[in-house]
């Protein structure tokens, strides 16, 4: 026990506490993730987000030190992010003939997404600042944030809004599918995918891979999409209007 407990004063003053940490955490929860068959309540996302969270609660480790080590798997985020690309390769005669519609449903989506918060804040009475952080909800976290700086919202509220988002949709989107019965062909498969990329960005892109190639193939397109749109309409919008 002695030991233990001077491996944890060492591990928690370092860089090595946030890498550990986060690994640790994420192969348990995956772990536990395939136990349950892959159920969308056991999302490993989720669950590692509220282990962590509540390890730094409970020892008093302060987040600076613990994103000095976790920061070299932040950093990660980018190239997973471009290898979205390559299902989308794979499937670029279709991306020819359906991209006129792809990019109108793009556009209707990304605007529903962001209207809809955006009324809702309004209906609330929410503070100008927190409506305005509201608006890229549904655009992956770090885009959200500079979206947010430019129209003068709060970085790191957009932040949090979006990873919410994220996780909402990676938990009920199943449910919702199967609500609105939609169907598991390959057209069933692309529509579930691109939906839930338009709406729950990477976090949801993560989701579709998991269930089906095709769904995941086009909600990492619907992601890149809002990338784009979002960032030049949504600062565009609020300057017209």
């Amino acid at each position: 026990m002695p030991k233990f407990v001077e491996l944890w004063v060492y591990l928690s003053a370092t860089p090595l506490f946030g890498l550990t940490a986060t690994l640790v955490v994420y192969v348990l929860a995956h772990a536990a993730y395939g136990r349950a068959g892959q159920a969308p309540w056991a999302n490993p996302v989720l669950w590692s987000v509220v282990t962590l969270a509540c390890t730094l609660l409970a020892t008093g480790v302060p987040y600076p030190t613990y994103f000095a080590g976790a920061q070299f798997i932040h950093f990660l985020l980018g190239p997973a992010v471009v290898a979205l690309a390559w299902p989308l390769w794979l499937r670029r005669h279709e991306l020819r003939q359906r991209w006129g519609r792809l990019l109108i449903a793009a556009l209707a989506g990304g605007s529903v997404a962001a209207g809809s918060a955006l009324l809702l804040g309004w209906l609330l009475g929410l503070p100008q600042d927190v409506i305005r952080s509201l608006a890229p909800k549904s655009v992956t976290a770090p885009v959200a944030m500079g979206i947010a700086e430019q129209i003068g919202g709060i970085p790191a509220l957009a932040a949090v809004f979006a990873v919410i988002t994220g996780l909402v949709g990676a938990l009920c989107a199943k449910y919702l599918f199967a609500a609105l019965r939609i169907p598991t062909d390959t057209q069933g498969w692309a529509a579930r995918g691109f939906a839930l990329g338009t709406a729950s960005h990477g976090l949801g892109a993560a989701r579709a891979m998991q269930v089906n190639a095709d769904a995941g193939a086009y909600a990492g397109l619907a992601l890149g999409l809002q990338v784009v749109l979002a960032s030049l309409l949504i600062p565009l919008a609020f300057k017209l209007f």
